[in-house]
């Protein structure tokens, strides 16, 4: 069985408009704990080439961490783009990430997936596949009327 990350409908929504509204690719931190994400936190992209590359501000990074260490949400993972891609890690994501067990989705369009990074993962021997569990209602944001398990496209 496959392993799960748990999403609102509104914050899935949420990274499709951000990934939308701008041609570069985006990212940002995934907040939360074990397999709930709780919170988005759009990050700039540092990379020399944004186009075809992320790289999360360093600044924003450190502050999530100290923010996390004094009671807060924990840093789960992070989310970022590929505008003219799949939502699929690519080989540079591969070798960018560390096989530290975080949380990376990946928004190209409508599609919005979930990855582990780990050692000898099954794509690009870095990352294995999660099951994104998307919930609440898209008229109501957060709303836990109902659950929706939508497996990665």
């Amino acid at each position: 069985m496959a392993m799960m990350v748990r999403i609102t409908i509104a914050h899935r929504n949420e990274l499709i408009a951000l990934a939308a509204a701008d041609p570069d690719e985006i990212c940002g931190l995934l907040l939360g704990a074990g397999d709930q994400i709780m919170r988005l936190v759009p990050c700039r992209n540092v990379a020399g080439d944004r186009a075809v590359r992320f790289e999360i501000d360093p600044g924003a990074l450190i502050a999530a961490h100290r923010v996390a260490r004094n009671g807060g949400a924990q840093v789960i993972g992070h989310y970022h783009s590929h505008p003219s891609g799949v939502a699929r890690p690519s080989p540079r994501d591969a070798a960018d990430s560390a096989p530290d067990g975080s949380i990376w989705l990946i928004v190209a369009g409508e599609a919005v997936t979930a990855w582990r990074a780990v050692a000898d993962g099954g794509v690009h021997g870095r990352f294995d596949p999660l099951v994104l569990d998307v919930s609440g209602c898209a008229d109501s944001g957060d709303s836990p009327q109902g659950r929706n398990a939508i497996p990665p496209r």
